[in-house]
C-alpha cells in the first residue's frame, strides 16, 4: 500500500539569522528563517508531508512553538523523530520531492549537501530526496525577499523490498 502526503511551510527571513535549510548551514547567507526552533522550513515541510501521509497529524501537534523544549531545536532532529512516528504505525518512506521558494539564499549550490542530510535523517538512499529551488521573480512575499517557503511531497509504503 502506498500513502502520499503534502507539506508546506514559510518562514519570514531576517538580516543576521543562521540560515539552515534541509539540515544544512548557508552560513554565507546574508538572511536567514525566523522560527521558534532553528526555522528549517524545508525539514518542517518534509516532516508536515510525512506525518500527514501516515495520517499522525501534524508538526505544531507534535512540536508546539508554545512549548519552550523546542525553542532553538535542531529541527532534522525532529524530522528524525517522526520518521520513527512513521515506522512505528507501519510505514517507510519511499521518496521525498521538495521545492524552495526563495530569492535568497542560492540553493542549488547545496541541494545535493541538503539530499545527503536529509537521506540520512529519512533512512532511505539520496536519490529518493529531490530538492528543487525556484524563485518569486519578484513576486509576492518570496520575490520581494521577505520570506521563504517550503512545498514538499512524501510517497509512503507498507510491506519488504525495494521498487
Amino acid at each position: 500500500m502506498f500513502r502520499i502526503g503534502q507539506g508546506w511551510d514559510r518562514h519570514p527571513l531576517a538580516a543576521g539569522r543562521p540560515c539552515i535549510l534541509g539540515g544544512v548551514a548557508f552560513p554565507d547567507s546574508p538572511v536567514g528563517p525566523v522560527g521558534h526552533s532553528d526555522g528549517d522550513a524545508v525539514c518542517h515541510a518534509i516532516t508536515d508531508a510525512l506525518l500527514g501521509a501516515a495520517n499522525l497529524g501534524d508538526i505544531g501537534r507534535h512540536f508546539p512553538d508554545t512549548d519552550p523544549r523546542w525553542a532553538g531545536a535542531n529541527s532534522l532532529e525532529l524530522l528524525r523523530e517522526v520518521v520513527g512516528l512513521v515506522q512505528k504505525a507501519g510505514f517507510r518512506v519511499s521518496n521525498i520531492d521538495c521545492t524552495v521558494i526563495t530569492e535568497q539564499p542560492a540553493i542549488s549550490p547545496r541541494a545535493a549537501a541538503m539530499q545527503d542530510a536529509l537521506a540520512g535523517a529519512l533512512q532511505i538512499a539520496s536519490d529518493r530526496v529531490s530538492v528543487k529551488a525556484t524563485r518569486g521573480e519578484g513576486l509576492g512575499p518570496e520575490g520581494r525577499g521577505e520570506c521563504l517557503t517550503v512545498q514538499a511531497v512524501a510517497l509512503l509504503m507498507t510491506g519488504q523490498g525495494d521498487e
